[in-house]
């Protein structure tokens, strides 16, 4: 393998396109094998038929990995950046961490790739300086041209062929900014405004929504503290008034609040709260309860809506 990447900045963010197993395994089991001969933390977060393939081919090598189904724990992409790879990579604060995240696969839905592709740009800003290298496999057989396309902008590097080269299209902003898409509700949805006196009342009426739309057990709570920590936030932050609005999406109950604040952190929600840290976990603990959250902002206002199976 060829390369024309310098180490003057530590984190190293390459994409690697693959067409078939047998690249799929070349490019990811060399990369694990060559940290844990190292003696360097490794973790593997993807698709479980991938996963696997690696672990076959790396044998007794297997035992000294971190293995991560990223179906269930990145179901919601914007969890994975806290949730998988900022937790392996503080718990070894020391030396070189190496990951593999492969956050996008064939079967995500046209719902959830917005999210997916603005969590792989967002990366590179949340290991800026860490000495980590998280390899980010893409199916070059299954996937769209569109979605090879942004992978080129989301990592400086990209690995094609065996050959390492730096991306000619890299633009994560400019990615960011093309999917902070204006999110559209369906008629029909429950609405409610609510400002700080109304907050209880709005949580109700999510709830009576929620059931009456075939919600039931523990993800009635989780809605519940869903809505109540996005309203919050529009109460504090927003500008101390909002809409929410919930319907039924598929197998899902979606809930959606709207206010008329912006937000300026792109990375708001996906960083992992620091153990002395007071307040500042309303989206984070979003993000960790949705299957899917979605996010709109500008200088009109902010948009975040949350998806929740119904059982």
């Amino acid at each position: 393998m060829t390369s024309t990447t310098s180490r003057a900045e530590p984190f190293v963010h390459p994409a690697l396109f693959y067409r078939g197993d047998r690249e799929y395994v070349e490019g990811t089991a060399r990369f694990v094998s060559d940290g844990v001969a190292a003696g360097e933390p490794v973790a593997v977060a993807v698709p479980p038929s991938r996963l696997e393939l690696i672990k076959a081919e790396l044998g007794s090598r297997a035992a000294d990995v971190r293995w991560i189904d990223m179906t269930r724990a990145g179901r919601n992409p914007g969890r994975i950046i806290p949730a998988v790879l900022r937790a392996f990579a503080d718990a070894h604060p020391v030396g070189h961490v190496r990951i593999i995240g492969e956050p996008i696969w064939d079967g995500r839905t046209a719902t959830e790739y917005p999210a997916c592709v603005q969590h792989e740009a967002l990366i590179n800003e949340a290991f800026r300086g860490r000495d980590v290298t998280i390899l980010c496999p893409y199916d070059a057989r299954a996937l769209s041209h569109d979605v090879i396309a942004d992978a080129h902008a989301t990592h400086p590097v990209v690995i094609d062929g065996g050959r390492q080269t730096v991306s000619e299209a890299y633009d994560p902003e400019r990615v960011l900014a093309h999917y902070n898409e204006t999110l559209r509700h369906p008629p029909g949805a429950a609405t409610v405004r609510f400002d700080a006196a109304l907050l209880p009342a709005a949580r109700d009426a999510a709830m009576c929504a929620a059931r009456e739309r075939g919600m039931s057990g523990a993800r009635l709570q989780d809605l519940n503290l869903v809505v109540a920590e996005l309203t919050t936030n529009s109460v504090v932050h927003g500008g101390g008034s909002g809409t929410l609005r919930v319907w039924a999406e598929s197998e899902q109950i979606v809930c959606e609040v709207r206010d008329e604040g912006c937000l300026t952190d792109p990375l708001a929600g996906r960083r992992p709260a620091r153990p002395e840290q007071i307040g500042g976990r309303g989206l984070l603990l979003v993000h960790f309860l949705s299957d899917l959250v979605r996010v709109h902002t500008g200088a009109s206002g902010t948009t975040v809506r949350s998806y929740l199976s119904r059982m």
